[in-house]
């Protein structure tokens, strides 16, 4: 793996089962991301974003092809390989939160790091500084039914920080949102990306984020076309 690249796809295909023939939803794909990028995927829905997202978080498999994150061979890992991977290598911001009800904030941001075995002291001071950071320090107790979709998105940027992974992926993080919740959600990421050198993968289809990624893939039909998307 180039050591300039924390991520190397080459060759990415994903086909689903679905007669004789099959759902072909990302073919032959093949990029690089360096280190501290903000890329977003942008493409219509059915265009491979989500099954890109899926494979680069260890929460599918490619039917063929390569994948490298931060030097892991992913599509070498095992079952339990891909949790550890999912725990400590990407952290996922999802598109309708995915945040467990009977937790609260502060309980729902904790918990990645606790199955992955850090101390309790250590994890709770990691929490509460990035969810004062993201001004969610009045809701810690709150359970997620009595957020708005703003502070759900806060909650769950926070989760997926807590085991500082060498990656963010976000799939569609700001589709539940209003405008105003979501441009907060991307300036978010844009002062993650920008003040602490994360590197973030943003799927989307629109162009809410064009002025602060670095880097544009688009997809169609599964492939990627070009470097460089129109405007949706």
């Amino acid at each position: 793996m180039n050591l300039s690249s924390i991520i190397e796809a080459k060759n990415l295909t994903r086909v689903y089962p679905l007669g004789p023939v099959g759902v072909v939803a990302l073919k032959d794909v093949t990029f690089t991301v360096s280190s501290g990028e903000f890329v977003l995927l942008k493409g219509n829905s059915g265009s491979g974003k989500s099954t890109l997202l899926a494979l680069l978080g260890g929460l599918d498999r490619p039917t063929s092809g390569q994948l490298h994150v931060a030097g892991i061979d992913v599509v070498a890992l095992s079952e339990r390989g891909l949790t550890q991977y999912r725990r400590r290598v990407v952290g996922i911001v999802f598109q309708s939160f995915h945040l467990l009800p009977t937790l609260t904030v502060l309980e729902n941001v904790c918990l990645p790091a606790l199955l992955a075995g850090a101390s309790y002291e250590a994890t709770r001071a990691k929490a509460l500084h990035w969810l004062q950071w993201l001004d969610m320090q009045d809701r810690l107790h709150h359970l997620p039914g009595e957020l708005s979709g703003g502070e759900a998105q806060r909650t769950a940027i926070a989760r997926a920080l807590i085991n500082d992974p060498f990656v963010i992926l976000a799939d569609e993080p700001t589709g539940n949102l209003d405008s105003r919740n979501g441009a907060r959600v991307v300036d978010i990421l844009g002062s993650l990306h920008r003040d602490h050198g994360r590197t973030i993968i943003m799927a989307t289809h629109s162009s809410i984020a064009d002025d602060v990624a670095t880097r544009q893939l688009c997809l169609q039909d599964g492939t990627i076309v070009n470097d460089q998307c129109l405007s949706s």
